[in-house]
């Protein structure tokens, strides 16, 4: 089965065979990692077993926001769909309304009841101890739905490594992960905000206009020319040619000349950039245009200075916003942050240290260090918050810092986006190479959906800031530990 779990027919000389429905199992993870994915496989069969419904039953009360949000949004999800159906439909297959395929009809959605299911059936039947007790009846369900359609298809979805194994070994021929969310096949095609031409650039272009727009030249080219461009990337080349995407339409790539020399004498609040990527990145920090900048980039290259000193100066000396708003999402080791004392922004000091480190480099030279940063945070409105308790709530006229956003869903992130006000811009910071939820790879983060989605929207930009600058022994660290 393909990405997305589009439609795959084959062909013949004489005729198309018809495609034969699947029948898809779904693991609870899949419905925490994407509520909506009842309506993903388009004309074929979902099955959702009892236990599952259970789980999220379950986890729609814990007070961690951010899972029992998904799990009340899945039941709904699925209420809409057999809302109306009789009990015997329900166990048969429920039209999914919008999953429709020419010519295939519509994708259906059932309840299993797995709790019906004994080790007197003819599958090789699961038990365990009770924290396995849940995975093994989920995959007794497709097994039993395989043993009774032997002519069918049968795929147990789920994001779990190790229930995808228990599954395999226990006879189950199809077990797959869910991949509606990858936008790419290897991470290495993520789009970095920039392209290095070897030689030089325009030894590759044959036809180019000069046009005026207000206090700006632009340079208009062919879009064949230069296929791979996207609003807001940087072109650089081995002549010294710097060049900035100013926008892209069907016909035409309009390009404005820049020079390192430029980039390089950036400054925001006394910080300067170290190597080229950090200065492009400054450089779609201070542009009015761009409503959301996303950096990722390994551990020590910047991201977070680079977005603090920009905040500061544009809040207290461009007079831009009027607060400061750091978030992210509490780690899996510390789900709730009830346990700790004091104020939201008290409970969670310890997760957002890195930002206090980062104001300590910026001010570390002043005569009174701790007294000019708890100047700055108060004259800036800094303000931290966690992930978990941004949802519902809307932010206007502020700069919004989103840290290690790299375990956050697609899901999650769009949650967290569309909370922007009016007059705000948004940071998104993320390390791909520090993943910490076991249910999320470097293909299927939320941080990589939202770079491939929104690199041709014109108000966004992308810096991949590489080099390592914390220290020699970090380089070494993070290219060989």
């Amino acid at each position: 089965m393909d990405s997305g779990y589009t439609l795959r027919v084959e062909k013949t000389p004489t005729q198309l065979k018809p495609v034969v429905k699947k029948t898809y199992v779904l693991d609870t993870n899949v419905l925490l990692h994407d509520p909506t994915a009842v309506t993903a496989f388009k004309h074929n069969h979902v099955v959702i077993p009892m236990t599952v419904l259970e789980e999220l039953d379950h986890i729609k009360d814990r007070r961690d926001k951010t899972v029992s949000r998904e799990a009340r949004i899945a039941i709904q999800m699925i209420d809409k769909v057999v809302d109306a159906a009789s009990p015997q439909e329900i166990q048969e297959g429920v039209e999914v309304p919008g999953s429709e395929l020419e010519g295939l009809g519509s994708g259906t959605l059932a309840i299993y009841p797995d709790q019906l299911i004994t080790d007197t059936s003819d599958i090789p039947f699961l038990d365990g101890t009770q924290d396995q007790a849940n995975d093994n009846r989920i995959i007794n369900v497709a097994l039993k739905l395989q043993a009774d359609n032997p002519g069918e298809t049968v795929c147990l979805i789920t994001k779990d490594i190790n229930m995808r194994i228990k599954a395999k070994g226990s006879g189950l021929m199809h077990v797959e992960d869910y991949r509606r969310d990858r936008v790419l096949d290897d991470i290495d095609l993520l789009a970095k905000g920039y392209e290095h031409i070897e030689g030089d650039f325009w030894s590759n272009i044959s036809e180019v206009d000069t046009l005026r727009e207000g206090d700006m030249t632009l340079h208009r080219i062919p879009r064949e020319s230069i296929p791979y461009a996207y609003p807001n990337m940087f072109l650089h080349d081995d002549q010294d040619f710097m060049a900035f995407v100013k926008r892209v339409d069907k016909e035409y790539v309009y390009l404005r000349c820049d020079s390192r020399d430029n980039l390089m004498h950036k400054r925001f609040w006394g910080l300067a950039p170290r190597n080229l990527e950090q200065a492009m990145a400054m450089s779609l920090l201070d542009d009015d245009s761009v409503d959301m900048t996303v950096m990722t980039g390994p551990a020590g290259s910047g991201k977070t200075l680079l977005a603090l000193a920009y905040g500061l100066h544009a809040i207290l000396e461009q007079k831009k916003y009027s607060k400061l708003i750091v978030a992210r999402s509490t780690p899996p080791i510390a789900e709730e942050i009830g346990f700790l004392p004091g104020t939201e922004e008290e409970k969670m000091a310890p997760w957002l240290a890195a930002f206090d480190d980062n104001l300590e480099i910026l001010h570390g030279t002043d005569e009174s260090c701790h007294g000019s940063i708890d100047y700055v945070k108060e004259r800036a409105n800094i303000q931290f918050k966690s992930l978990n308790f941004m949802r519902g709530r809307s932010f206007n006229n502020a700069y919004i810092i989103i840290d290690e956003s790299q375990g956050l869903t697609q899901f999650q992130l769009k949650s967290v986006i569309s909370r922007v006000g009016a007059d705000s811009k948004i940071v998104v910071l993320g390390n791909l190479a520090q993943i910490d939820n076991k249910y999320i790879s470097p293909l299927t983060s939320g941080l990589t959906y939202l770079v491939e989605k929104s690199k041709r929207y014109p108000h966004a930009g992308i810096m991949h800031v590489n080099g390592i600058v914390r220290s020699r022994l970090a380089a070494f660290a993070e290219e060989n530990l």
